[in-house]
């Protein structure tokens, strides 16, 4: 998954593959995602030579807007990402175009398409497309129909593509990404279909498959033998912004487990894949979750902790609590906070809990996994200063420590027997001297390319889905539902309910093995056509 262009090898060296010249529609450009993100990313891009050439940037939206006044628009995008003399930022405009266009409106995607077809006659380009929705998600089906009808979505017998890429939320259920997901596939087949998880594309986060895989070290010791629990952390320090619309229909389980969360697991979880590719990855990520065990709904409060942020201070500033932000109910009950307990039923991990946490508002923003080995088996240092050994923990940080630490016991210097903990860290950047690209850099480079590492499958969504869905049912309709709610002060480390939840080990180990693969009753999730 290296940054730059593709490459192969070949005796030994590596061979860069040119990005063939393609144009880019953003449909929703005049937006806040247009802006914070893709626009800088692609002039990032351009910067580091990385984008094919010649290329083409066509932004359409409701907005009424010309070329120069979108050109005008994304400058300040731009600057505030590459500062305000960015190299080349003139030579980049030359490529960007804009068109308004109503999206519930066929005729304007027939306009769209003799643009399109114009500009690339013009610069001698392939009829190479990718159409990227950074629009609400209830514009997605609108989108993808008027752009099949206007046969954006057809591919060329001279070699032309077409791509879509598609943010989250993949639906609110699993019947609506179903349904979402019949409406992509009646005009777009699923190589075509990019559905972006940009966790998936940040640096550290795609170090997990090559730091398990690529030693010998870790992978003999990756599995229920040694491991006594792992937790994947994703907490961000800001509230819900301008979202509110968004976020009191989806909540935190919507927002950040169905996709983010589970992607970490299936990481931090999965076989190793037979080849390096994209498929074999994916196949790989899939039975990790068709191994999920069903939630038990009965018993909730074993298994899942929920809270919402209340006023506090953040970084030394006070800030308003969720049901005091724009937009939000008085009264809501919409989770802004969610620990559950998970394990997965296989050979490997057997047994082993994951403990999966996600919230706004909280002390800070950091994603990690840590990996909790077991204790030693007997305790013969117990008799010596600093005896209470307590076990080895590795620690794969994401975010803000990029960085790999293992904390492991060693003597104390001295003439007597001492024990002390001693951590050995490896700063992912390190001696680094190539190019570092964000998320969104990634995740362009990669849809023009046309690889599907980094995105997600339909049966895997189809499957989070099916896992999450009676999560979802049974929190949103208990009758005690209030009483689940764990109001946390914002600026905190969350719900005080969830430290005493981590920490909980399993009374009886030999409980959850008789609650393993072969439960009775036991039922699996669906699979998919895939």
């Amino acid at each position: 998954m290296s940054s730059g262009a593709p490459c192969v090898w070949e005796n030994n060296t590596e061979r860069i593959i040119p990005l063939e010249p393609c144009t880019v529609v953003i449909i929703g450009a005049s937006g806040d995602l247009a802006q914070r993100k893709i626009i800088p990313s692609l002039f990032s891009l351009f910067q580091n030579n990385t984008l094919p050439d010649p290329f083409l940037i066509v932004g359409c939206s409701r907005t009424k807007m010309d070329d120069s006044a979108f050109r005008d628009k994304m400058i300040s995008a731009i600057d505030r990402k590459n500062g305000p003399h960015s190299q080349k930022r003139e030579l980049f405009f030359q490529s960007l175009f804009y068109r308004s266009i109503d999206y519930k409106n066929p005729e304007s995607y027939k306009k769209l398409a003799e643009l399109i077809e114009r500009l690339e006659k013009d610069r001698g380009m392939p009829a190479n497309r990718i159409f990227y929705l950074a629009i609400p998600p209830v514009l997605y089906e609108t989108t993808a129909r008027m752009l099949g009808e206007a046969r954006l979505s057809e591919e060329t017998q001279g070699g032309g593509w077409s791509r879509i890429v598609v943010e989250k939320p993949f639906g609110k259920d699993l019947a609506s990404a179903r349904h979402l997901d019949g409406i992509l596939h009646q005009y777009f087949k699923e190589p075509q279909i990019f559905r972006i998880d940009h966790y998936l594309a940040k640096e550290t986060v795609q170090n997990i498959i090559l730091f398990r895989f690529a030693n010998t070290l870790f992978e003999p010791v990756w599995s229920r033998h040694y491991i006594e629990s792992v937790r994947i952390t994703a907490a961000e320090s800001l509230g819900i912004e301008h979202r509110a619309g968004y976020y009191e229909q989806s909540g935190v389980l919507r927002d950040m487990f169905q996709n983010h969360m589970m992607q970490l697991l299936a990481l931090t979880a999965m076989e190793p894949p037979s080849l390096f590719e994209a498929d074999r990855i994916r196949d790989e990520k899939v039975k990790i979750y068709r191994s999920l065990r069903p939630f038990p709904v009965d018993r909730l409060d074993d298994f899942i902790i929920l809270g919402q942020y209340g006023p506090g201070a953040v970084n030394g500033r006070i800030v308003p609590g969720y049901r005091e932000e724009s937009g939000v109910n008085p009264e809501s009950l919409t989770p802004t906070f969610a620990m559950m307990k998970v394990f997965v039923d296989n050979w490997r991990w057997q047994g082993v809990p994951f403990f999966l946490s996600s919230g706004k508002r909280l002390e800070q923003k950091r994603t990690r996994i840590v990996i909790d080995f077991k204790e030693v088996p007997h305790a013969m240092f117990r008799r010596t200063p600093g005896g209470d050994i307590p076990a080895n923990r590795l620690i794969l940080g994401i975010y803000p420590k990029e960085r790999i630490s293992m904390t492991f016991q060693a003597k104390t210097p001295g003439n007597r027997v001492r024990l002390r903990p001693v951590t050995m860290e490896l700063p992912y950047y390190l001696e680094n001297d190539m190019p570092v690209f964000d998320s969104y850099e990634k995740v362009l480079q990669d849809c023009i390319s046309g690889d599907q590492t980094l995105f997600w499958r339909q049966d895997g969504v189809e499957l989070c889905w099916s896992f999450l869905q009676p999560i979802l049912d049974a929190c949103e309709t208990c009758s005690d539902r209030p009483d689940k709610l764990h109001i946390y002060s914002a600026g905190s480390r969350g719900p005080e309910a969830a430290g005493m939840f981590s920490l909980k080990r399993l009374k009886n180990r030999e409980q959850t093995c008789n609650e393993s693969l072969l439960s009775p009753g036991r039922k699996r999730p669906h699979g998919t056509r895939f």
